[in-house]
């Protein structure tokens, strides 16, 4: 069998604003409420500046778009892609979470 037509450039786009792409995120991100862990990066990280505020939150964040498949700054956008903004908060952009990971790669005094 032979296809009787040229081939094209296709594009696809998740763009529907009801669907999930990743809905296997849901009951991980979850399980991750529930032990605590956005509580405890909190607690322990501290950054300095504005983009040390809500670690928690931006470490879960980034969690999340590497469970989905993210390994890069800009991939992260697939965390607002479809209905992913209804089911989370702190749908963070991606230059965002980028400016959080810079802020790791300054000096951190530390006191235990």
């Amino acid at each position: 069998m032979q296809l009787s037509h040229t081939h094209r450039s296709l594009s696809a786009s998740f763009d529907d604003p009801n669907l999930v792409s990743s809905a296997g995120l849901v009951p991980t991100m979850a399980l991750a409420a529930k032990t605590g862990l956005g509580s405890l990066i909190d607690e322990w990280v501290k950054l300095p500046g504005y983009f040390g505020a809500n670690a928690g939150l931006k470490a879960l964040a980034l969690v999340a778009g590497m469970l989905t498949g993210a390994d890069s700054i800009d991939d992260m956008a697939v965390l607002r892609y479809g209905a992913l903004r209804k089911l989370f908060t702190g749908t963070y952009a991606p230059s965002t979470l980028g400016s959080f990971l810079r802020a790791f790669a300054e000096p951190v005094k530390c006191f235990v």
